[in-house]
């Protein structure tokens, strides 16, 4: 993938338009019927936003995800509306260099107060709770597992989406269920499984191991589900490259888990403030994810 736009963006402030929500990673204005979604370079990391910024990181989100969409969209719709932005929406021409490559138009939904995680590999939090209670979110897993194993079947986590600076939580599907009610908890499930199924036979064939991955769902104004925020990026998903893999330890990854170790080689307590990346860690950070999309849209 090229970039198209070579400054580093980490804030945006369109005059004449509506922001009302500047989240960990994209900055959300309201266009009256639909949303206008500019995914930014900024990169969070243990639910912190990090000072430096990601070349090219907005763009990879935007593009992957809406390979993504069209990908999954014969599963269940999702809100995206077009990235021709300035075609669509004019008022927006005067931003149209800024907004280039990494913004969407979508449908306004209301999110669904839960994230939806698939794990098809055994690592992060699931690892260390494992390790702890031979559990994940309160399903019992067999004896004898090792880091970075397949499971089985792929396993649907839910946890809490919590406020910016504070930290997802963990839940089991009961409590999943006594959030959302258990019609809509059935349906995200399944439908949670169901995406990432096809994205992980797809993408194992192109040499990317998705070893597990995060989905939000939100409902429009006729009651109807569908997928919205990102799908299937770098920043949702650990990637794991498929020839290097091994079970039995950590591994190497296209995804910000390369950050995460960063920091905890430099012995952060996962508290704000978080430091600065340096800059061959910022770059090396992009290039994986330029990786990753370039591998998987080939």
């Amino acid at each position: 993938m090229d970039i198209e736009n070579k400054n580093i963006v980490v804030e945006t402030n369109l005059k004449n338009q509506k922001l009302i929500n500047r989240g960990k990673v994209r900055d959300l204005y309201d266009l009256g019927e639909n949303l206008l979604i500019v995914s930014s370079d900024r990169i969070s990391a243990y639910d912190s936003v990090l000072p430096t910024g990601i070349l090219g990181k907005g763009e990879v989100l935007t593009k992957l995800s809406k390979f993504w969409f069209s990908l999954t969209q014969d599963i269940i719709p999702n809100h995206f509306i077009t990235d021709d932005i300035c075609n669509f929406e004019p008022s927006l021409s005067e931003h149209s260099e800024i907004l280039k490559g990494r913004s969407m138009i979508v449908k306004k939904a209301k999110p669904l107060p839960v994230e939806c995680i698939v794990r098809g590999y055994i690592t992060g939090s699931g690892w260390s709770e494992y390790k702890r209670e031979g559990t994940i979110c309160g399903i019992e897993l067999k004896d004898g597992l090792i880091e970075s194993e397949k499971l089985d079947e792929p396993i649907f986590t839910p946890s809490t989406k919590a406020e910016q600076g504070e930290r997802d939580e963990n839940i089991d599907y009961a409590t999943c269920e006594g959030i959302i009610g258990k019609e809509l908890a059935s349906k995200v499930k399944d439908f949670s499984l169901a995406l990432y199924s096809k994205a992980h036979d797809f993408a194992i064939n192109k040499g990317i191991i998705i070893a597990d991955t995060k989905f939000e769902f939100g409902l429009l104004d006729d009651g109807s589900l569908i997928v919205i925020d990102e799908v299937l990026t770098p920043d949702s998903s650990r990637f794991w490259p498929k020839d290097l893999y091994e079970s039995g330890r950590g591994q190497q990854s296209y995804d910000k888990q390369f950050v995460r170790d960063y920091l905890t080689s430099v012995g952060w307590d996962k508290n704000p403030p978080p430091p600065d990346l340096p800059e061959d860690i910022a770059l090396a950070t992009s290039h994986k994810y330029i990786e990753a999309i370039d591998l998987l849209t080939a």
